[in-house]
């Protein structure tokens, strides 16, 4: 039997996990299965998101059936992906980080050996993704958010990604707490590719009405931080807003040349399309500041860990 040499670099493996108790411990089993198989040392970080079911049980089961150590981080209230996700990252000491934003395996598990790989190629950032179709809502905001990015590098759906420690330290050098990884992924300058597979396996878990909405603000919030779209959106209302109040201003001096109109309205008319001229003006550049301040500050997120366990 020949005999596999295993990868030296440290591993660690960050899953997310949100009342995943039907398809958990198959997804760690399989998971240690290929690291253990794979690298002489890694880690595996469960962030739970303040699961009610019995997600916690199933990991610890797992953790004792395989004599694996497995920290689980227990968000103290539910958080989100991103700030879950934030946190796992931050607990996380591998050379290379594994990124589980759902535990629905339609890929051929060799794709997890195959984007480390991938990464070996001089890639810091390496993201699998499925050879399908988008959503259309997705295939949207896709669209829009690589038009008005302005990055070199086109983001898409994807499963998994794998990132390197120098990826990491760029993005918390960039901004501490990440509103959202995957474009600041594409902003940060390092080498980035996606690793496409073909789809088996396809065994998907219903979507909760919880992740759906946590989906649209994602989306809604990484058009406002990491793209000028609403910024263009609220520039062109403001300008078609000057040209008719300025359109109004020219009406009044011909109504005023023209035709004999009341006393007074003339004059106030002029002084309030004036105002409103001027108003628009400093809209235009209030916004024009807004913008400039989200895209250095971002949002002021925070998370919270209740407790960290390590399950041995």
């Amino acid at each position: 039997m020949k005999k596999i040499d295993k990868e030296k670099n440290f591993i660690s493996a960050i899953v997310y996990v949100n009342n995943n108790e039907k398809i958990i411990e198959r997804f760690l089993n399989n998971l240690i299965d290929i690291l253990d198989n794979n690298f002489l040392q890694y880690e595996i970080i469960c962030v739970n998101d303040c699961s009610f079911d019995n997600s916690y049980k199933l990991i610890k089961k797992v953790s004792d059936d395989r004599n694996t150590t497995i920290n689980v981080i227990n968000m103290s209230y539910n958080q989100g992906r991103e700030l879950a996700m934030n946190a796992g990252i931050d607990m996380s000491i591998g050379d290379f980080v594994y990124e589980f934003d759902t535990l629905n395996i339609d890929y051929d598990l060799k794709t997890i050996i195959d984007i480390y790989k991938k990464s070996l190629e001089g890639y810091d950032i390496v993201c699998a993704r499925p050879n399908k179709p988008m959503r259309f809502s997705s295939s949207i905001f896709y669209k829009l958010f690589n038009k008005f990015s302005h990055s070199e590098f086109n983001l898409s759906t994807d499963t998994i990604r794998i990132l390197s420690r120098r990826a990491i330290n760029r993005i918390h050098s960039i901004n501490k707490t990440n509103p959202y990884r995957k474009a600041l992924y594409v902003k940060c300058g390092l080498k980035m590719i996606y690793f496409d597979y073909d789809i088996k396996n396809s065994k998907y878990s219903k979507i909760s009405k919880n992740l759906k909405n946590e989906r649209k603000k994602n989306a809604s919030d990484a058009l406002v931080l990491f793209t000028d779209l609403f910024y263009k959106i609220s520039l062109f209302i403001t300008i078609i807003m000057m040209l008719i109040t300025f359109g109004v201003g020219i009406y009044t001096i011909v109504v005023f040349i023209s035709k004999n109109p009341v006393a007074g309205w003339t004059t106030t008319m002029l002084f309030l399309s004036f105002c409103f001229f001027i108003l628009f003006v400093m809209i235009s550049v209030i916004m024009k500041y807004l913008s400039i301040i989200i895209q250095l500050l971002f949002k002021n997120n925070k998370y919270l860990i209740a407790s960290i366990d390590k399950l041995n």
